[in-house]
């Protein structure tokens, strides 16, 4: 009897020693985790900080005046329009060819629009509150809509393939950076609209992926005859769609 008692305590003290080892494991987890996001939030707060700074400053309008007079006050070359969207195609055809990804295309898609959904509300919100004035005179000009959206889609693509092709990922920060230049360039924006959309893009996808928002939502997992993919085109669009018989 006392060995069995012995050994029901000994079961005990090992159940409680285990329990507490997985408790501090979790914790160590998410503490690594924490630790994560705060050393990827140091850049795009660092943009936004250093955004509100230089805003409305001197510097930024001896800035503009100086870009426009180097490129010419009548210059516009709207590819801004189109560069901000090129992580998107860039994500997708990386998808089509084959490229190894952090999540199926729903879920890229999924984490997409709830980015962009973030971001956007929050650069809209600042353009009505703020008010600021266009170095071109119009009117909503703090932070840069073009460059948020941009860095968005650059986040996005960069948390996708960062651990299996960097080069792929970083490359959407690349025209993300021509997107915010080039809305100055064009006379659009001044320079903290565009340091404070950048960092707006970039943080809103990162919290995204931190936090996985409907991380287990997706009606297409239980479908496995089911094949559907975003196609696209030099003058059309839309989904490959297949069904395994």
């Amino acid at each position: 009897m006392r060995i069995t008692i012995n050994l029901l305590i000994v079961l005990a003290l090992f159940s409680s020693c285990k329990l507490r080892a997985q408790k501090i494991n979790t914790s160590m987890k998410d503490s690594t985790k924490s630790f994560t996001l705060l050393k990827k939030s140091i850049v795009p707060v660092s943009l936004i900080a250093f955004g509100v700074i230089v805003n409305n400053s001197n510097f930024e309008k001896e800035l503009q005046i100086n870009l426009r007079n180097k490129v010419g006050n009548n210059y516009e070359l709207r590819v801004d329009d189109y560069l901000q969207y090129i992580p998107i195609v860039e994500m997708y055809s990386a998808d089509l060819l084959g490229f190894k990804s952090k999540n199926n295309w729903f879920d890229q898609t999924k984490y997409l629009l709830i980015s962009n959904l973030i971001s956007a509300t929050i650069t809209h919100s600042l353009k009505y509150i703020t008010n600021k004035d266009r170095p071109s005179g119009a009117s909503y000009s703090f932070p840069s809509g073009h460059t948020t959206l941009a860095f968005t889609n650059a986040g996005v693509l960069y948390n996708e393939f960062k651990d299996n092709s960097p080069t792929l990922a970083f490359s959407g920060y690349v025209f993300a950076a021509t997107t915010g230049a080039f809305r100055m360039i064009n006379n659009k924006h001044w320079f903290s609209d565009v340091l404070v959309g950048a960092g707006i893009g970039i943080i809103s996808a990162e919290l995204v992926y931190y936090f996985e928002p409907f991380k287990n939502y997706n009606p297409f997992e239980k479908s496995k005859n089911i094949t559907l993919l975003p196609q696209l085109g030099s003058d059309n669009y839309g989904f490959y769609f297949a069904y395994n018989f």
